[in-house]
């Protein structure tokens, strides 16, 4: 997503930038070339150094117009504020859209406040989503809830599938709609990719401002220091691993850090505004070591059978086919089927299967809550798919198939029986940590391969070097494909590229990494040198190695500097869209470096600009190859995982979950994909092939 000064923006002016600096040398040069020559009259002279002059001129004046609206910074924060508004509005519409079936018809849900004995804040006692429905018209809705509660600190609990994210995207939206000049944004973060350990509140909310909206980071900082970022954290329950028979931890280290960090957030002398969801028995679990203070809790109830049916009413295409079912709920109201729709999960799960066709009545029929799961989760995955754009043709069962292979990957021991209990399941499906699923020894065994045959296509241009160093890089390619095969056996982390000079830190960073680098480089240069010296003349061997070791070390010590760990907060695809761009950054650089140096050396036999020539085609040659299996280590497993899932995963396997997202089978988790429900994970891996449906 662009934001405000973003990526695409900034590159555009760097790139102005660049192009500007050019055209004043060029000039620069052009002018003292004419004056140097000589013969030029008064007025010549004056038209050459106006020239200089006029394209300076020009160049300052564009770059001038990126200079800022003058102002002090809460007049400028504030306007940051409204351009950030729009973004949050444009980018979580869709996904509350999503969260309701792809359908704007909403479940009216009530919640009751939670009673606290330790420094609760000041709430109404119960609430509604929307102020319109069935109920007690005196309950409010929930964003005059949210401004009703003193301060405004707000912990939303529920059972699972009780509609919390639901809950909490209606809040921000209705603040949206209805915010004042000075309101805070409100931005959802989904807290199981905080780095408790090292972030704080406010750098993760700059952070997410960086990476989820594209903002600078001297603006997002703007924004989080005049306080107008209203944290809205999604998911307490997701940040610790349960016990190993599914209940909550009650120590759950990272989510007791997070509730200590909340409790020292704060607005000046005023507790921090806040909205945090949890499910109730995590929170509950929790609450006798640490609660959140000076905050509202409340319970999001199940759903009452008025609200069910008036849900599913205005739901569905045509009432006819419904109406079995919705006389059923009015003269059973506590029975089986009420129950059972009484959470938002399953009321929607209900509307999508049978949102087009199919007889609801047919629920009638089923024996028990586990038949009706049973039965309405059998057909989800064909509805959604047959309701959903499907421009590639992704049919029930291939999807079916495909989501259920995944779900192996997420037991964390590699032997749960399918009928361990759904908190024992990990939910979180990052790209570059899937290559496990198409077997750790076969996936290594061709990484490898692949490496030591990407290296050696470059074999052939060591023939392109001086005669006398033609068979020491020769050697030196062999030996460094075998290496780097045996290198890429293990799996690298991801990467990201990054700008050093922005900040002291980078550039103490960038000044170490290139010492460190140099050294390393001089190092292993000297090593094979010598190793080439001993099967070849001295001389020659010294000279390749120590040409391509401190290239390799210059381009090493740079990477340390120009890459960074990609952030939390980055979608599933960009993480491995990164670690590309890192491993191409790193493999240039070296490239550069190895070019320059064999260039430079072949110069003194073939000429300069041969040499350079010669020099530079070999380098860039060979640096992708060697950023390709140096540099992008994460997106390289990724993409050999892929070739080597062939039969069980699609090969595009990112573009497919993207769909799933849109069709409501999965969502996103920061870098992470997740099901959309934790009881749809459950009865994917329970079931390897879609049941068999009358």
């Amino acid at each position: 997503m662009a934001g405000l000064g973003g990526r695409r923006q900034r590159r555009g002016w760097q790139l102005f930038g660049a192009l500007g600096a050019l055209a004043i040398v060029v000039s620069a040069v052009y002018v003292v070339r004419q004056l140097m020559h000589g013969g030029l009259g008064p007025s010549d002279t004056a038209g050459l150094v106006g020239l200089l002059l006029g394209v300076a001129g020009l160049v300052v004046a564009v770059v001038a117009l990126r200079k800022p609206i003058e102002g002090n910074d809460a007049e400028l924060a504030r306007g940051w504020a409204a351009t950030l508004a729009r973004q949050v509005e444009d980018g979580e519409s869709p996904v509350w859209r999503q969260l309701l079936g792809d359908d704007t018809r909403r479940i009216n849900l009530t919640y009751n406040l939670h009673p606290a004995t330790v420094r609760p804040a000041v709430a109404p006692g119960a609430g509604r989503l929307t102020a319109d429905g069935s109920g007690p018209v005196t309950l409010p809705d929930i964003v005059t809830y949210y401004r009703a509660t003193q301060p405004l600190r707000l912990v939303v609990t529920g059972a699972p599938g009780a509609g919390k994210t639901v809950l909490a995207l209606e809040l921000m939206l209705a603040l949206l709609d209805g915010r004042a000049e000075d309101d805070p944004v409100p931005v959802r973060i989904p807290l199981s990719r905080w780095d408790t350990e090292r972030q704080s509140l406010p750098e993760l909310l700059q952070q997410r401002l960086i990476e989820a909206y594209d903002w600078p980071a001297d603006l997002a900082d703007g924004l989080v220091r005049h306080h107008l970022v209203l944290p809205v954290l999604d998911g307490l329950d997701e940040m610790d691993p349960p016990t190993p028979d599914g209940s909550p931890d009650p120590t759950a280290p990272r989510a007791t850090t997070v509730i200590r960090a909340l409790n020292a957030y704060q607005r000046g002398r005023d507790a921090g505004s806040l909205i945090l969801t949890c499910r109730t028995h995590h929170y509950d679990a929790l609450t006798p070591h640490t609660e959140v203070l000076d905050a509202a809790r409340i319970t999001i109830a199940p759903v009452g059978n008025v609200d069910a049916k008036a849900y599913l009413t205005d739901r569905a295409l045509g009432t006819v086919r419904w109406q079995p079912l919705l006389n059923h709920l009015a003269a059973h109201p506590d029975g089986l089927l009420a129950t059972v729709l009484s959470t938002p999960w399953r009321l929607c799960l209900t509307a999508t299967v049978y949102h087009h066709d199919g007889d609801p009545g047919e629920l009638l029929t089923l024996p028990d809550a586990d038949a009706l799961d049973h039965h309405l989760l059998a057909r989800y995955i064909p509805a959604a798919t047959r309701t959903t754009p499907n421009p590639r043709g992704y049919t029930p069962h291939d999807v079916h198939r495909w989501l259920h292979h995944l779900t192996t990957h997420l037991d964390p021991t590699g032997f749960l029986p399918a009928t361990t209990p759904q908190g024992a399941e990990a939910t979180d499906l990052v790209l570059h940590e899937l290559w496990p699923l198409a077997g750790r020894a076969r996936v290594r065994t061709t990484d490898a391969l692949l490496t030591t045959l990407t290296v050696l296509t470059t074999l052939p241009l060591a023939w392109t070097a001086p005669q006398q160093r033609a068979v020491p890089l020769a050697v030196l390619i062999s030996v460094f494909a075998v290496l780097a095969g045996a290198f890429d056996i293990t799996a690298g982390r991801p990467r990201s590229a990054a700008n050093p000079l922005r900040t002291p830190q980078g550039r103490r960073k960038l000044a170490a990494g290139l010492l460190v680098g140099l050294a390393f480089g001089l190092a292993v240069g000297l090593a094979v040198g010598l190793a080439a010296g001993l099967l070849l003349r001295l001389a020659a061997g010294l000279a390749t190695g120590l040409t391509v070791g401190l290239a390799f070390g210059l381009a090493f010590g740079l990477s340390l500097g120009l890459t960074r760990d990609p952030g939390a907060n980055l979608g599933a695809r960009a993480v491995i869209r990164s670690d590309a761009l890192a491993g191409l950054t790193f493999g240039l650089t070296f490239g550069l470096a190895a070019g320059l140096l064999v260039g430079l050396a072949a110069g003194l036999t073939f000429g300069l600009a041969t040499g350079l020539l010669v020099g530079l085609a070999f380098g860039l040659a060979f640096g992708l190859a060697t950023g390709l299996v140096i540099g992008a280590q994460a997106a390289r497993r990724y993409a050999v995982f892929l070739l080597c899932s062939r039969r069980r995963l699609p090969f595009r396997l990112a573009l497919f979950l993207d769909w799933a997202v849109t069709a409501g089978l999965m969502r996103y988790s920061g870098p992470a994909y997740q099901y959309r429900h934790r009881e749809l994970q459950h009865w994917l891996r329970q079931h390897p092939q879609p049941p068999d449906q009358p």
